[in-house]
């Protein structure tokens, strides 16, 4: 690897998704940043935000999590960032993360930035943490199936949690409000960097929301920089059996102005899908097709296999 064409890289996402990205591209570059969805409303995070109006922390401290180093004290502090206390007290099922990240938002007089990067110095981090939005988000989706008395009759699905975990079928997504402020430092960094990636991650509820934020959005069609889009090793709970191009086609019906560079996707789930290489050349995009699927069989990406294949596209 030449060090003095290490890429700056911008990533986006939320949750798992957005780690193993993170935990690649960490192996390939130390100029990153992270941008992160901010409409987490469950768990933890959900409680935090009504308590405090604040910012979801969930998904911003999984990436800080990910980008700590592999060494005994990277290891040490992602693992103490993960720790939920256990119980049910007031304290139980949060994260110490979670905690952390909220507590240093109250104290720095709710400069979101600030406190994550304040984390990010403590950690020892390799890239930044950025919310794509400066304030909480929701997402609400039309779906299709949600009273199975009438099959095919539009509902509406409200809330982060509820959409990942509906039975019904996903057809579109939007932002509420709908035409939120843009982190001002999460622009800049779409401005300034060499390569965006967007995905792997739930579709609906961490990729595709990216590109609903106005100014952000903009920035990511506008951008200098070239464009992966890494899809997911197979579907997720959000796409229910989709395949691999149909992924591409609600990406482009939420993001018509978006084009590609590169459309990267795990041999396995490009089986017997005759449509994919044609909807990623419409996007612009060369598909690039690779085993970086978990060797475990899980659907996973392996962070060393993907890091691997990122370094190959970019060139690094």
């Amino acid at each position: 690897m030449n060090i003095e064409r290490l890429p700056t890289v911008v990533a986006f996402g939320g949750g798992h998704g957005l780690s193993a990205s993170l935990g690649a591209l960490r192996r390939i570059t130390d100029r990153l940043t992270a941008i992160v969805t901010v409409a987490d409303d469950g768990g933890s995070s959900g409680r935090i935000r009504a308590e405090l109006d604040c910012l979801p922390p969930g998904d911003l401290r999984m990436a800080l999590a990910a980008l700590c180093g592999d060494d005994e004290s990277g290891r040490t502090w992602a693992d103490v960032l993960q720790y939920r206390f256990p119980g049910d007290g007031s304290l139980g099922g949060h994260a110490i993360g979670n905690l952390l990240i909220a507590g240093l938002w109250q104290r720095l007089g709710g400069d979101p930035v600030a406190g994550l990067e304040m984390v990010a110095r403590l950690l020892g981090a390799r890239g930044r943490v950025l919310p794509m939005s400066a304030v909480p988000l929701e997402i609400e989706a039309d779906v299709v199936g949600l009273d199975p008395s009438v099959p095919d009759e539009v509902g509406t699905v409200h809330g982060q949690e509820k959409v990942a975990k509906t039975t019904a079928e996903v057809r579109a997504v939007r932002l509420i409000p709908a035409d939120p402020p843009a982190s001002v430092q999460a622009v800049q960094a779409v401005r300034d960097a060499d390569w965006l990636i967007l995905g792997p991650g739930s579709w609906f509820t961490s990729v595709i929301p990216h590109l609903l934020v106005p100014q952000l959005a903009e920035a990511i069609v506008d951008t200098g920089a070239r464009r992966i889009l890494t899809l997911n090793v197979q579907s997720d709970a959000e796409t229910k059996g989709a395949s691999a191009a149909r992924h591409l086609e609600l990406l482009a019906e939420h993001a018509p102005a978006l084009r590609l560079d590169v459309v990267l996707a795990d041999s396995s789930f490009v089986r017997d899908d005759p449509h994919l290489e044609s909807y990623a050349t419409s996007l612009g995009a060369e598909l690039v097709v690779a085993d970086i699927a978990h060797r475990d069989g899980s659907a996973r990406h392996d962070p060393l296999r993907l890091a691997a294949t990122y370094a190959e596209v970019m060139g690094v």
